[in-house]
């Protein structure tokens, strides 16, 4: 669905930029300004710094001397507030609000629009009273006051994995191969072995000793590298073993 992020008289620099960075990390790259504090903020050394490569979403992005300007072809259009109105569209948090957009059965949306306010006095009522929901962040109930980068960054996330999300990066962890049961058992004689050498397992009364560590190495669902180095463990200990006792 289209997408489109609004900031409405912005007036820090940097938040342009962090705004465009926040955007692109989540894959989205509509960005209109209504009325910033800097004609030419978008240019700023600060809104570039801050971008951090972003600089694609800036060289998109748009400003604009109205709000009507920046709906233009949005059909749903979510406004951003800390606190709930005594008028106005309902207050929702992102993640009870936005699955409602694409789920069976609702209207098609041309495009959804998230609207934020300036740094200084947040929206102004009238703006908030045109949108179809106010999204509000849950946030600590004696601290509410979230950067606008930080805000943007959240709904930016919530609305990805709304829409699908983004598959996690290969972690560049190696295929562990299960150790089978007869290395497993491998191991368990060998260990058994070095338990006898140290003197910690008398093989005259073994009582259940071998069988609750065969548990625990099933539980471990060793690979084949850890079977190694368990042997190699338990030959570290006969050899200790058999130096004690020369």
């Amino acid at each position: 669905m289209k997408t489109r992020f609004v900031l409405i008289q912005t007036s820090h620099a940097g938040n342009v930029g962090a705004t465009a960075r926040a955007m692109k990390v989540m894959g989205f790259d509509d960005l209109v300004l209504v009325a910033p504090r800097w004609p030419n903020v978008l240019r700023r050394e600060e809104t570039i710094q801050r971008a951090s490569g972003a600089n694609d979403v800036l060289a998109k992005a748009r400003i604009v001397d109205t709000l009507d300007e920046a709906l233009d072809g949005m059909s749903h259009l979510c406004a951003t507030a800390m606190t709930p109105r005594d008028f106005g569209p309902p207050t929702r948090s992102p993640r009870q609000h936005l699955p409602t957009l694409l789920a069976p059965g609702a209207l098609p949306q041309a495009g959804v629009a998230f609207l934020f306010g300036s740094e200084r006095f947040g929206m102004a009522n009238e703006d908030v009273y045109r949108c179809h929901t106010c999204l509000s962040i849950p946030t600590a109930p004696d601290f509410g006051s979230l950067n606008l980068a930080a805000a943007v960054q959240l709904i930016a996330y919530e609305w990805r994995e709304v829409l699908g999300g983004f598959a996690l990066p290969p972690t560049g962890t190696p295929v562990q191969v299960p150790a089978d049961a007869r290395a497993v058992a491998g191991v368990l004689d060998h260990w058994q072995q070095a338990l006898v050498d140290v003197g910690f397992l008398d093989p005259a009364a073994p009582k259940k000793l071998m069988p609750r560590l065969n548990q625990l190495l099933n539980r471990a669902q060793l690979a084949e590298e850890e079977v190694h180095i368990l042997r190699g463990v338990a030959r570290a200990v006969q050899q200790a073993a058999a130096q004690a006792r020369r």
